[in-house]
């Protein structure tokens, strides 16, 4: 295990320094480690130079893998020490960050009445990633948007998300009494970047009704284009749980007329490996919290 764990730690860390400190061994011995493990796996895991250090793609491939076999590891330690408690050892779920923001702390707290020593590890992670971390078991299950066909996962809706405008409260868009598509055309809006699963949907959606809006500032993540919005550099068109967080405290959600563009927010898993009991109680509390929104 101490050669997975090796591993683990170089690529989290990127450094071999900071691996070896971690686990507690000198350098050469991590990395007679790591060339154990590469031996047994029968491929170059790592690449190295004097500047830098990586995965390479074999590595890559790997590590997900490495690190699901050592929660189980850990997960059935921490069951023989739990002295008969009900406990599965730790759950790893990936979720769209604006998924988990609403439900997850009171459900968190239910689950813990059943499982109070199962730890739960939340990847926040893109649509795209989310997919990836539940395709190669990296997370037991994910909450994200729907993804294109693929036999590895399945898809369960649990529930709709409009979009609609965010602008800071002084904005002169906020006073409106009745905001529509027409109010946004010639403004210099915010927008997410195009990989990202929420553009497609929305941009599906207005593409339908013939819309075209100006989409002046292109960012990554949802978080960051609320903070762009909150500096006042103009409005954005995002679904309304994204604004559910500490971070849009000073900015306000208004419903956009027709069309009402949704995206929907669902379960990912792997039809073809069964879950967990205690991740089953997890999926359940998560589905009664959606299904009562």
């Amino acid at each position: 295990m101490l050669d997975l764990r090796a591993l683990v730690a170089v690529a989290e860390g990127r450094s071999f320094h900071r691996a070896a400190q971690q686990l507690n061994l000198s350098q050469p011995a991590l990395s007679r480690r790591i060339q154990k493990l590469e031996s047994a796996v029968g491929s170059v895991l790592i690449e190295r130079t004097t500047r830098t250090v990586r995965l390479t793609p074999s590595g890559r491939e790997v590590l997900p893998l490495i690190r699901r076999m050592l929660d189980e590891f850990d997960g059935s330690l921490i069951g023989l020490m739990a002295q008969g408690e009900r406990q599965a050892g730790r759950i790893t779920l990936a979720s769209v960050p604006s998924a988990t923001v609403r439900f997850m702390p009171e459900v968190l707290q239910k689950f813990g009445e059943d499982y109070r020593n199962t730890r739960v590890r939340i990847l926040d992670l893109s649509a795209t990633e989310c997919a990836e971390a539940v395709r190669t078991g990296e997370a037991e299950f994910g909450l994200s948007l729907p993804v294109s066909t693929d036999a590895d996962l399945s898809f369960s809706p649990l529930h709709d998300d409009p979009y609609g405008l965010v602008c800071h409260r002084d904005d002169p868009l906020a006073m409106l009494p009745n905001v529509g598509w027409g109010d946004l055309v010639g403004k210099r809006l915010i927008t997410v970047h195009r990989a990202s699963g929420n553009r497609t949907t929305l941009e599906a959606g207005l593409a339908a009704q013939g819309i075209q809006l100006s989409w002046f500032y292109e960012v990554t993540r949802l978080t960051s284009a609320l903070a762009l919005v909150d500096a006042g550099l103009g409005p954005s068109v995002l679904p309304r749980l994204a604004c559910a967080g500490p971070e849009a405290r000073d900015l306000v959600w208004r419903p956009l007329g027709e069309p009402v563009i949704v995206r929907t927010i669902g379960l990912l898993k792997r039809p073809a490996a069964p879950i967990s009991p205690a991740a089953e109680r997890l999926v359940t509390l998560l589905s009664e919290a959606w299904a009562s929104a």
